[in-house]
């Protein structure tokens, strides 16, 4: 079973990590993915298995509600140039997709968070 709580802190973590991260692009987010998801991984517990899936929920609910605000932000520039929302949801499937393949390294400190 899902511990939202654990996810909804790993998440909050990556949020202020990664805002703090900012002045160091690469960096700084890449740190704020692996610390939020052990911090999501630790707190639900249960061993690698549940710290991996807690760890990737909260690396990817960060990068999906990312995808989404691109994908609006794309929406509102295709409206402004005349193209009726040509690149929308393109921009959304491959934003989700990212955040997706991002996730990953948070998943897998969330495992060892959970093992520990």
């Amino acid at each position: 079973m899902t511990n939202w709580r654990a996810v909804g802190i790993g998440f909050l973590v990556e949020v202020v990590l990664g805002v703090v991260g900012a002045v160091i692009p690469v960096l700084g987010q890449l740190g704020a993915g692996l610390i939020g998801g052990f911090v999501a991984g630790y707190i639900a517990g249960g061993g690698l298995g549940s710290g991996f899936w807690h760890g990737l929920l909260a690396g990817a609910l960060g990068g999906i509600i990312v995808a989404v605000l691109l994908s609006v932000v794309t929406l509102v520039v295709d409206l402004g140039l005349a193209t009726a929302g040509l690149l929308g949801g393109s921009v959304l499937v491959v934003g989700v997709t990212i955040a997706f393949i991002l996730a990953v390294p948070s998943a897998i400190t969330g495992a060892i968070g959970g093992a520990l």
